[in-house]
């Protein structure tokens, strides 16, 4: 085809005189340059795909970053909530002081008198991330602060984590599935409310490690391939270092494998992904101090271990198989080995939880199973919000459409079982329940649901898109009969169904893209609203719809670093712990870190006893000053008031002295005239609403009415004895007060 026009082209030249050879000799440019150009564009159709494809996830990746900048743009570049803080100041010592300085690190300024090993007491895989990225910046000649890059981890890894959806989409299922996983993944408020710019937690980085050990996990057992298994042990390493939640994966693999050999499944290929994964994954694991031994001795991994001893057992028995031509007597030997292989598991097992080697489940862990255990045992546990039961609105509110599609998804799973689909279909329903079960962990079930949501989408799709080409008509019309009358008859019911089923495809066509649209629509303004306010600045809007700022957090910190002694001690509720310590550079009583329960409950107990009990208690912990949390001047909810009786019960369960109906009413719990007279007199009752009963707050409302609680307050004429007022916030939503010394004693 080529040759042919150069062959007449030379003909034509022979026929034409010396004069018109020379003029048309001469090249022309511009005809040139554009049958270069239009050569260069003609891609094949593989290619062609791959460049649309890759086009596409490169915006998806960038759609992911820049979605998650809204905090940024509205307020400014600062770190949110309050364990973030700690990680934030965690990260700027290690820039600074080096790893063996980290490592070896004794925080005297938390937990006082107590203090914290750092390094021995925290998951490391953030901080080192967030360091590793500053110094390659640094080394590239990048002029930024380490709170910059902690600022855009969480978008960064949340970036990196469409990435690895679309091959994990693409392993399950195809390509087309893989594409839009990652896309629902990008802006899904379940994975963007723990991903958003300034929100430096474990969960920015460990979602990323989560989803690509599972990646890597599958692809293993796709493949047998021992590279593969290996990447996924340093992927379930990563995990391991960036988060706790990796307890999770290390039960949800071998729950896999067991059921891939209950179901007749077993294979080499998972033989070798699985040992591999396991051993390496746990000899690395336990390079991580806060782990250590915890790996071989605690009762939430005994599963993985359990699974990992019973696949010998399966491999040693397929080679007796092979070795003897008896089944008879390979039968009897089978039961005897199982049933010897679980009987013994179940011995060491009993031996080891009796004589302590094996340490039983945490508190945690039991919470996840029962959900009333952490409000019955754990008061701590259950005071936190996040840590209460999910309810249908905030699945909704965080899934929108793919609460609907999930089950779609998972038809198509069961139609098309595979190893993969089989591994997907468990990490989903495992990570909802765990997601009813408590409202933390909609982040764990957020890249399951994305991935069986995708699934649904790409098949529908593919499947409307064939009903639409006439495929369908066709292969329906191509099943002829013998009898030519019944045949015409057929042919043409069928080109009179055709019309319909093309009509029909079209209209479920756009209904599709139409809800896809609406679910883009609603995660954009979750995401601006709902998740990208940072909680140490508040946010409202005034009589005429103004926005209106509330900085007291940062005012608060602010004037306890530079009118408080270097020395000074500061005692809060726990909740306030880290961004005291990191803001204000104050020794903290208590702080997030929540390990010692005892020590929250003298807190505890302070805040809920009269003043004079309470100074005793303040006394003996040497504290100069003490921080609340008050909202009722601006209509605050989350202030001290409201968790006050989180305080009486963790308090009560140490010290049976604080009983929680000393603070009721017939069972209610009041602030007003009508409460309890322990209530109306207690420490914390009286450090928020000192001076209040004096305050008017809302026009036509008399003077001391909390409009958090939209109440009249029950005790307007408060007075302090053993402690004076220090500071209070422009909107009283933090107070401080200064301990006053002991007076002199004949």
């Amino acid at each position: 085809m080529v040759g042919k026009p150069d062959a007449v082209k030379a003909g034509s030249k022979s026929s034409q005189s010396p004069a018109s050879n020379q003029a048309t000799s001469k090249p022309d440019l511009s005809s040139i340059s554009t049958t270069f150009s239009l050569k260069t564009l003609k891609l094949k159709t593989k290619q062609q795909e791959l460049l649309i494809r890759v086009t596409i996830l490169g915006l998806v990746y960038i759609l992911a970053f820049i979605t998650r900048l809204f905090s940024v743009l509205r307020y400014e570049s600062m770190i949110h909530e309050f364990d973030p803080y700690f990680n934030y100041r965690t990260t700027l010592y290690l820039t600074e002081k080096g790893f063996y300085e980290f490592w070896n690190w004794f925080d005297s300024e938390s937990w006082y008198p107590l203090g914290r090993i750092i390094g021995g007491t925290l998951y490391p895989g953030l901080m080192v991330t967030a360091a590793v990225i500053y110094w390659t910046l640094k080394f590239l000649r990048f002029a930024v602060h380490i709170r910059e890059v902690c600022v855009l981890t969480a978008p960064f890894f949340a970036s990196n984590t469409t990435i690895v959806a679309y091959f994990f989409g693409k392993e399950l299922w195809d390509s087309g599935a893989g594409l839009v996983a990652a896309a629902l993944i990008a802006i899904c408020p379940g994975y963007i409310s723990r991903s958003v710019a300034g929100s430096y937690d474990n969960e920015g980085v460990a979602i990323f490690a989560l989803l690509l050990t599972f990646y890597l996990f599958v692809k293993a057992v796709n493949t047998g391939s021992l590279a593969w298994a290996l990447a996924s042990a340093f992927g379930y390493f990563y995990m391991v270092s960036a988060w706790g939640g990796y307890v999770f994966i290390i039960n949800l693999i071998p729950l896999y494998v067991l059921v891939l050999l209950i179901t007749g499944r077993y294979s080499m290929r998972l033989y070798v992904a699985y040992n591999c994964m396991y051993i390496v994954g746990m000899l690395l694991a336990m390079q991580i101090r806060f782990v250590g031994f915890q790996h071989v001795q605690s009762g939430e991994h005994m599963a993985a271990m359990g699974v990992f001893f019973l696949i010998q057992v399966f491999y040693f028995l397929l080679w007796v198989k092979n070795m003897l031509n008896d089944t008879k007597l390979f039968q009897a030997l089978l039961r005897i080995g199982v049933t010897s292989a679980v009987a013994v598991g179940a011995i060491a097992l009993g031996v080891g939880t009796a004589s302590g080697y094996i340490s039983p489940w945490t508190g945690r862990f039991y919470s996840l199973l029962d959900p009333t255990y952490a409000k019955d045992h754990i008061p701590i546990i259950a005071s936190v919000s996040e840590h209460q039961p999910t309810a249908w609105s905030s699945f909704m509110f965080d899934f929108h459409i793919l609460l609907f599609l999930f089950p779609a998804g998972l038809y198509f799973c069961f139609k098309r079982l595979s190893d993969a689909t089989i591994f997907i279909i468990m990490y989903g329903l495992t990570s909802m329940y765990f997601a009813g079960v408590m409202v933390r962990l909609i982040l764990v079930a957020t890249p399951a649901v994305c991935l069986i949501s995708a699934i649904a989408v790409s098949a529908t799709i593919k499947n409307l898109t064939q009903a639409i080409r006439g495929k369908t008509g066709q292969t329906v019309s191509a099943k002829g009969t013998s009898s030519t009358k019944g045949s015409s008859k057929q042919q043409a019911s069928v080109d009179q169904s055709i019309p319909f089923l093309k009509n029909g495809a079209t209209v479920l066509l756009f209904g599709a893209f139409y809800l896809l649209s609406r679910y883009a629509i609603h995660c954009t303004w979750v995401t601006s609203e709902a998740y990208s306010s940072p909680s140490i600045v508040l946010a409202a809007r005034g009589a005429y719809g103004q926005r209106v700022i509330f900085d007291d957090y940062r005012e608060a910190y602010f004037w306890l670093r530079q009118n408080t002694p270097s020395d000074a001690k500061i005692m809060s509720w726990w909740d306030y712990g880290y961004q005291i310590t990191a803001m204000a550079n104050r020794t903290v009583i208590v702080d997030n870190n929540t390990w010692n329960n005892t020590h929250i409950a003298t807190v505890g107990r302070a805040m809920s006893s009269y003043e004079d009990e309470a100074y005793e208690i303040m006394r003996s912990l040497d504290v100069d000053y003490v921080l609340v949390v008050f909202g009722g001047v601006t209509g605050y909810s989350s202030d001290d008031i409201n968790k006050f009786l989180w305080m009486v019960r963790i308090g009560g369960g140490v010290f049976p002295v604080i009983k929680e109906p000393d603070y009721l009413v017939n069972g209610e719990y009041r602030v007003d005239k009508g409460a309890a007279p322990k209530m109306l007199n207690c420490l914390m009752y009286k450090l928020c609403y000192y001076r209040f009963g004096e305050l008017t707050t809302e026009h036509g409302k008399p003077p001391g009415y909390d409009r958090a609680r939209g109440v009249e307050i029950g005790n307007k004429d408060v007075k302090l004895e053993y402690l004076e007022e220090a500071f209070t916030t422009s909107n009283w939503i933090v107070r401080i007060y200064k301990v006053k010394p002991p007076s002199n004693r004949w």
